[in-house]
């Protein structure tokens, strides 16, 4: 069995695969200063023993050895952690790789593996990134804009009076609440930054690509986005599982 590991800046999650099948998720929050046998006892019994390989996606610097030494204690071996050099099957036209986030790649390899290209993959979570695959399988880039939650975290951070919300779809765009007029902004305006967004990309790339929604949030999203076509929450996870087949070859 081989476990797939997500280090992202709001959870992580792991991912069980039968050979290509993933067969269980798990999803902890991150805890940057969070060691060994923290992450064992978050854990719990809650992974299978038989795990046998495990491959690691990480943006959380400050996690890495702390999840590599209980991987090590719990099943005996030392993960592999995903790193900008490895082969994507794309070419990369990316100008600062070395501040490129792997998991953008992982999902842009992933989604152009599953879905063909050219393709737009969008990742919501702690932070958004939308990224373009063209027909060559070349990955030229994308943005970056602060996820849902983080607009929310930051607009009450930043004022005075107004309260967190709970990141939800509102029932109309004209809120009659403070909460329900914050989540209207929010959320309606994030659906037009997404569609808006998707739609100059697209028109960049001069190809008609697929669009697909991955991360925590995406489900979330992509119900109101005109411009998505595909939701696939585990896209991360299956890449590493590619990846991690093709290190095999």
């Amino acid at each position: 069995m081989l476990l797939a590991v997500d280090i992202g800046n709001s959870s992580t999650k792991f991912g069980v695969f039968d050979r290509e099948k993933l067969v269980s998720k798990l999803s902890i929050p991150t805890i940057k200063n969070a060691a060994a046998d923290d992450l064992e006892n978050a854990v719990g019994n809650d992974l299978p023993q038989n795990i046998t390989a495990a491959i690691v996606s990480s943006v959380v610097p400050e996690l890495e050895k702390p999840l590599g030494d209980f991987l090590t204690k719990r099943f005996g071996m030392t993960p592999v952690f995903v790193d900008t050099s490895f082969d994507f099957g794309l070419t990369i036209r990316y100008k600062t790789i070395a501040t490129l986030g792997v998991d953008r790649l992982i999902t842009a390899s992933a989604g152009a593996a599953k879905y063909g290209v050219p393709c737009i993959v969008c990742s919501f979570g702690t932070a958004t990134t939308i990224d373009a695959v063209n027909s060559a399988r070349e990955y030229l880039g994308g943005i970056i804009a602060p996820g849902m939650k983080t607009m929310a975290e930051a607009l009450h951070l930043k004022t005075s009076k107004l309260p967190e919300v709970q990141i939800t779809r509102p029932k109309s765009v004209i809120g009659d609440t403070t909460d329900s007029s914050i989540q209207s902004g929010i959320f309606y305006g994030y659906i037009g930054l997404v569609d808006g967004i998707v739609s100059r990309m697209a028109e960049e790339l001069g190809e008609k690509p697929q669009i697909i929604a991955t991360g925590g949030f995406s489900e979330t999203v992509a119900d109101e986005c005109k411009q998505i076509q595909i939701t696939d929450e585990s896209l991360l996870l299956e890449g590493l599982q590619i990846i991690h087949e093709s290190l095999r070859k």
